[in-house]
């Protein structure tokens, strides 16, 4: 996990952290989170921001990149940083996740490695909301591809 911020009361909406948690670190929290579903997860959490030059490092490690990021060009230098850097590991975006309505249109598209769970026709961020149900559509559509990525192949017991 890689996040600079904090809980604030506005992410109660649409991200997974509590009440509780305002003004914790979101890698903090998040971890926490996880823990308390499954004490056997693993996480690595990087308390930074990604800037422009040095948005790949911290995924050298992984198999697999799941992108979550809020700002369309901090979210498109993202992709081509880390595509550059690990052209072989699978990228796993999301874009058009504001609005309310569209759920029909939410669908997938490949690229190489690059995976884009999409709703071309959803209204920016800037000019719409991000409700909880429709962020939990993308974020789940994205982890259930990375399963299928990472499991491909392989008898799951």
């Amino acid at each position: 996990i890689v996040d600079f911020d904090i809980v604030e009361r506005s992410n109660l909406n649409n991200q997974a952290y509590m009440v509780d948690q305002i003004g914790m670190r979101k890698t903090e929290a998040l971890t926490k989170n996880i823990s308390q579903v499954n004490p056997d997860v693993n996480v690595t959490a990087f308390h930074l921001k990604l800037e422009s030059g040095n948005m790949a490092e911290p995924f050298s490690s992984v198999d697999l990149i799941i992108e979550a990021l809020d700002d369309a060009a901090t979210k498109a230098r993202f992709i081509e940083e880390t595509s550059i850097q690990y052209p072989d590991k699978p990228v796993i975006v999301a874009s058009g996740v504001a609005g309310i309505r569209g759920t029909e249109r939410i669908g997938l598209r490949r690229s190489g490695n690059l995976y884009l769970v999409h709703d071309d026709q959803a209204p920016s961020c800037d000019d719409s909301i991000l409700l909880a149900p429709r962020v939990g559509l993308f974020a789940n559509w994205q982890a259930s591809l990375a399963l299928e990525i990472l499991l491909e192949g392989k008898h799951v017991h």
